[in-house]
């Protein structure tokens, strides 16, 4: 009788560790989005020391005219997250690829992420010396008539057309650059909006400073996001200490709102204020004005459009180039 051997069938136990994801947003650009995600994993590694990390990306919207990935959303799967992060993971996932490390993963993470910007022409910040239109499409579609909500929202990666600061409804479909400003039709030229959202976001020539915009409110308004979920959801962020709805506060005079906006997204300080030269810079603050911002339906002033004149402003005047919104967290 030969005696048979019983095979074991073994499961291959998947491996623990810390799970990153992020999904880029159409409103965050490379440098945002590449910050945010370096905290990620120093701040894994500060938890589990040595603990194999897992990145996952999703991206929304970001797409060139040819309907590839734009160069942004390019740099960060390709140049950043597989070139500059591969040593410090274990494996990453984006939209293009998924690959592990051939080699142990490193965890002598940096303290500070450089980010320079290449010198290969490629548009970074708002050309303040000609005060040229500056949308995010380069070739945009030539369509006369503004895309459908369905559209936008399916470019935006949503499943359901909501506002993108604080996901209420219903929306408005907000210009990113103006018509007045040379702004297109294409749907890359496009955010939804409340009313109340649609009607503080900047009417400004640059696409990149109207999305940091959006970027910075959905940050400052993200309590308002959970004043409308469901009871059970509302009592889970309770117990994780997540605030639901923001703390009612008087609505702040015109003007100090405008400094509240250059303090916390162009990074001004009291100094800047307290020593800038303001007979220059409000000859140049009006003709930045008139040149290159528009108005929204019958709002005269906005706060958002007059901080981002003043920023301009004060770089045409100065010469200082730090001030790049592009930068900003």
């Amino acid at each position: 009788m030969t005696k048979k051997t019983r095979q074991q069938t073994r499961k291959k136990k998947a491996q623990k560790g810390v799970a990153i994801y992020h999904d880029m947003k159409v409103y965050e650009n490379f440098e945002r989005t590449a910050l945010r995600i370096f905290e990620c994993i120093k701040q894994a590694e500060k938890n589990s020391p040595g603990t194999p990390r897992f990145l996952y990306i999703d991206i929304q919207g970001h797409k060139n005219e040819a309907g590839g990935y734009d160069h942004d959303a390019f740099e960060l799967m390709q140049d950043f997250a597989l070139g500059f992060l591969g040593d410090y993971l274990t494996e990453i996932h984006t939209p293009l690829y998924g690959v592990r490390n051939p080699r142990k993963q490193r965890n002598d993470i940096p303290d500070v992420l450089q980010i320079h910007h290449p010198d290969d022409g490629s548009k970074y910040g708002y050309d303040t010396d000609s005060l040229v239109i500056q949308p995010r499409e380069n070739r945009p579609a030539d369509r006369k008539t503004a895309p459908t909500v369905r559209a936008i929202a399916e470019y935006l990666g949503m499943d359901e057309a909501s506002c993108l600061v604080c996901w209420r409804k219903p929306v408005e479909r907000a210009h990113v650059v103006p018509t007045s400003l040379g702004g297109s039709m294409d749907v890359r030229n496009f955010a939804l909006l409340c009313r109340d959202h649609h009607a503080e976001a900047p009417d400004v020539a640059d696409a990149e400073s109207f999305w940091a915009w959006i970027d910075y409110a959905e940050l400052r308004d993200s309590p308002d996001k959970w004043v409308d979920a469901p009871e059970e959801a509302k009592e889970f962020l309770r117990k994780h200490n997540v605030q639901i709805g923001k703390e009612p506060r008087e609505p702040l005079p015109f003007f100090s709102a405008v400094k509240e906006e250059l303090k916390s997204l162009y990074g001004w300080t009291d100094s800047d204020l307290s020593s800038a030269a303001w007979p220059e810079l409000m000859d140049e603050f009006h003709r930045v004005l008139d040149t290159a911002t528009g108005r929204h339906f019958s709002i005269d002033k906005k706060a958002s459009t007059y901080a981002w004149a003043y920023d301009i402003a004060l770089r045409r005047v100065t010469g200082d180039a730090r001030r790049v919104v592009r930068d900003a967290l």
